[in-house]
């Protein structure tokens, strides 16, 4: 029995026909809310050995409706623009046998995509969508046939994990390629061609990073070598202004000799005049005047 809006009941619902005809559409309507028969709005609904097939393709929808009949066996959403399968979004429909996402703009399937379908679900068709990439948890504990051809797939380690682990449509499965490739001689061939012939494109991707951490650790190495490099430049430059200003500085004997003659002038020579007053010549007896003692000191009492 069909009602205004779209409506139907898919399994028999006895309303008495003694009721006036608005009381027995409230309480059609009362029945379908309660059962959870309702049909999208955009979308066209029938029976199937008692349970629904909702027919939503070429819709224009951009979005997976989320109003749908709680015994949706079959479910068609091909030719319309959606673009994610989000988090549980089939969650309420456990009856659900066929999924049909084919012919949209999908790129993102979320790990929980099919959450709550994975055992009744029989076949899944996701072909000339626009996915490059899945995560292993979207299909996991699946047993469906899927389709997944026409899809511009990348081929890489997390792919062939996901593909090994599916039962792909035998009268598709050639069609499933490598539109892109961390191999490039393998773009443009089939998936399953490439796989069959003992290629492993995880070796491959643990070669990737093994090469980037070596490339990472010279790096760093280089860094230290030249920092080490740096410092020793930068200390013998030092040590050699040093000598330079150590070799201009008067020897020993010529301290000494000053030293007599700013003593016994009074400072009063006018050659040495300047140089006896300086607080750098004051400084430089002083401490050559303590080596002089030091020395005198240990010629009295030698070491024994």
């Amino acid at each position: 029995m069909t009602y205004p809006g779209g409506a139907h009941l898919s399994k028999k619902v006895f309303i008495p026909h003694g009721y006036p005809l608005i009381l027995r559409l409230l309480l059609a309507v009362i029945c379908l809310s309660v059962m959870g028969f309702a049909c999208p709005k955009s979308c066209h609904c029938s029976e199937r050995n008692g349970l629904t097939v909702v027919q939503c393709s070429s819709r224009n929808l951009v979005e997976i409706p989320p109003d749908l009949p709680h015994d949706t066996v079959s479910l068609q959403l091909s030719s319309n623009r959606i673009t994610k399968i989000p988090n549980q979004a089939f969650n309420n429909l456990p009856w659900l046998q066929e999924l049909d996402l084919s012919r949209n703009a999908i790129e993102t399937v979320d790990a929980g995509a099919f959450q709550g379908v994975t055992e009744s679900l029989r076949a899944l068709d996701l072909s000339h969508n626009h996915m490059q990439s899945i995560p292993k948890e979207a299909f996991a504990r699946l047993h469906a046939k899927i389709s997944l051809s026409n899809n511009p797939w990348h081929c890489e380690c997390t792919l062939q994990e996901v593909l090994r682990e599916l039962w792909l449509d035998p009268e598709t499965v050639n069609e499933v390629s490598c539109h892109t490739s961390v191999q490039e001689e393998y773009a443009g061939k089939p998936v399953t061609q490439v796989l069959d012939s003992g290629i492993n494109f995880c070796n491959f991707h643990h070669k990737t990073t093994d090469v980037a951490m070596f490339v990472t650790m010279f790096g760093w190495f280089t860094m230290v070598i030249a920092y080490v490099i740096y410092y020793v430049r930068h200390n013998q430059e030092d040590a050699r202004r040093h000598l330079e200003y150590l070799k201009s500085l008067p020897s020993s004997s010529q301290i000494i000799d000053l030293h007599k003659s700013c003593s016994l002038g009074g400072g009063r020579f006018v050659p040495h005049d300047k140089l006896c007053r300086s607080s750098s010549f004051s400084a430089a007896m002083t401490k050559e005047s303590k080596y002089i003692i030091t020395a005198k000191k240990q010629t009295k009492n030698p070491i024994s």
